[in-house]
């Protein structure tokens, strides 16, 4: 297991260091454990308008302030659910997307959840895409992933060498930002697309109900 201390540096060393490690779930259908070739870096210490925590511990947020190896869970666009795994200090609002990956146990059960991917690199290519094969959404959110006994879990992998960095994807502010990290040459690795609509925008879905 990845330990908390690991966790606690600032969000643009840690984002990187997560690269070749496993996130595992476990469901009462089966097992799944994707390896991360691919994240993104968004910090909490209030110059980085992309992150979701720069407007403070709002309730859509709230977890982002909590402690090290949290499961940050949300509605993009009101389309699809995308995991983040809070790092830094307790209450830092730091955290890092988890962008892309290769599917390295329960294929099958991942092929049954992605029924589109039409190759095995495309089962959890991009952020929607892997919460899909791993069965992650809602009921995860502030999951402890570095628990043995919790259904989803952040697992010391293999090292990804070399790592590569570079813009954000889809966000339209702090795109000077070299924050996306990834593997090299690594076939899961989301294709680019910059600018789009700023991902600190809440999707209707995902904002606090009275």
């Amino acid at each position: 297991m990845v330990t908390r201390d690991e966790l606690l540096g600032p969000v643009d060393a840690v984002a990187p260091a997560l690269l070749g490690c496993w996130v595992v779930t476990d469901r009462p259908e089966g097992t799944v454990a994707v390896r991360l070739t691919e994240v993104e870096a968004y910090s909490g210490d209030g110059t980085d308008p992309a992150a979701h925590s720069h407007r403070g511990p709002t309730p859509r947020a709230a977890v982002m302030f909590g402690p090290p190896g949290r499961l940050y869970v949300y509605f993009s666009y009101g389309v699809h659910w995308c995991a983040n795994v809070v790092v830094g200090p307790e209450g830092a609002g730091s955290a890092v997307l988890l962008r892309a990956g290769e599917v390295v146990v329960g294929e099958e059960l991942a092929r049954a959840r992605r029924p589109s991917a039409r190759a095995a690199r495309d089962l959890a290519r991009g952020p929607a895409r892997l919460t899909q094969a791993l069965g992650i959404g809602p009921d995860d959110r502030n999951a402890d992933l570095l628990d043995a006994t919790s259904p989803v879990r952040l697992h010391t992998g293999d090292p990804a060498a070399p790592v590569e960095s570079g813009p954000r994807v889809g966000i339209s502010v702090a795109t000077e930002l070299p924050w996306r990290f990834w593997e090299s040459g690594a076939p899961s690795v989301s294709a680019f697309r910059p600018g789009g609509r700023p991902r600190s925008r809440p999707a209707r879905e995902d904002r606090p109900r009275e």
